[in-house]
């Protein structure tokens, strides 16, 4: 069952509307003056019609509740239904295993390549496990060997980027997650081999940045990617994290903003209502725009690869 925002209501009562009809077709048969299904059709017009005009012009706030919808999907659902071969490596060979980043081998149109990427979860177990994204030291430093290991093999980097910020917690300061960070991002800038990113849900902060600094840049069509988060940015200007509609409207954070500022490269298009309402066909799309990239990359030198994510980087707000 579809979970709806606040701005989705009158699609819901649509929908809901559509259900009872459905369900009174099928208590009391399609015959006679019973028979509904041309009201049926209107209504499903209407809602259709009503969701793609409401997801043509979201507010970045409302963008932003999308990226985080519940049922959005995550790495391990693109990782299913867009790439074959996925074989998880583990561990930072350093403190130990961080769930919020995954990352290992798969294969990608027949292409092999090294895939890291932010994972959420989707319940309450799954997100405790996986910390909610939010990436520790270890899980940084195990994207940093695992690209430098896929520089070795001479794989192309993947990365999924779906995360709010690096975990700010007191034992990650502890291990030294500014470190970690910088190191993740210094690993991005100087590899050898092609390297695309995509923002598929929240790109937050540097815990974003330290696992999309490539030289191609994705994002979905209801993604965002910014500094901070909107209520992280209201509460300091205004002191209240009420303004966040506000702060997420002034920060340009949406896909066509940022495309626009030269910030990232691609906008891939999402089903209808947003990819939490068709994760098989978003995850096609996603796939489909990455091999895309890659092909664009392939045989490029190391050097021209390495200049060309300078140049991306060293020209935004220029």
């Amino acid at each position: 069952m579809i979970s709806y925002l606040e701005f989705e209501k009158p699609i819901a009562a649509l929908e809901a509307r559509i259900a009872e009809l459905r369900e009174t077709a099928q208590m009391h048969g399609q015959g006679g003056a019973l028979d509904i299904t041309s009201e049926i059709r209107r209504l499903e017009s209407k809602s259709a019609e009503l969701l793609a005009s409401t997801y043509r012009s979201l507010t970045p706030w409302q963008k932003t509740q999308v990226a985080r919808h519940p049922a959005r999907p995550h790495f391990r659902d693109y990782v299913s239904k867009a790439f074959t071969d996925f074989m998880p490596l583990g561990g930072d060979r350093k403190f130990g295993e961080d769930h919020a980043i995954v990352g290992g081998f798969a294969t990608l149109e027949g292409r092999a390549v090294m895939l890291i990427g932010h994972e959420k979860g989707h319940d309450t177990q799954s997100r405790i496990r996986h910390n909610f994204g939010m990436g520790k030291p270890e899980g940084y430093r195990k994207a940093v060997r695992l690209m430098e290991m896929a520089s070795r093999y001479g794989l192309p980097v993947v990365t999924l980027v779906d995360t709010s910020g690096a975990f700010p917690g007191v034992e990650a300061e502890e291990r030294g997650q500014a470190e970690a960070i910088a190191r993740s991002t210094e690993a991005c800038l100087a590899l050898g081999v092609p390297m695309v990113a995509a923002i598929v849900g929240e790109g937050g902060s540097g815990g974003a940045v330290a696992l999309a600094s490539a030289e191609r840049v994705l994002m979905f069509e209801h993604a965002v990617y910014s500094v901070i988060s909107p209520e992280g940015c209201a509460s300091i200007l205004w002191r209240t994290a009420e303004k966040a509609p506000e702060a997420a409207e002034a920060m340009r954070m949406t896909a066509q903003d940022l495309l626009a500022l030269g910030v990232i490269d691609r906008i891939v298009p999402e089903p209808v209502g947003g990819a939490h309402r068709d994760g098989a066909g978003a995850a096609v799309a996603l796939g489909k725009a990455i091999a895309e990239e890659l092909s664009a990359l392939a045989g490029k030198p190391a050097d021209t690869l390495r200049a060309l994510r300078a140049e991306r980087f060293l020209r935004i707000g220029a």
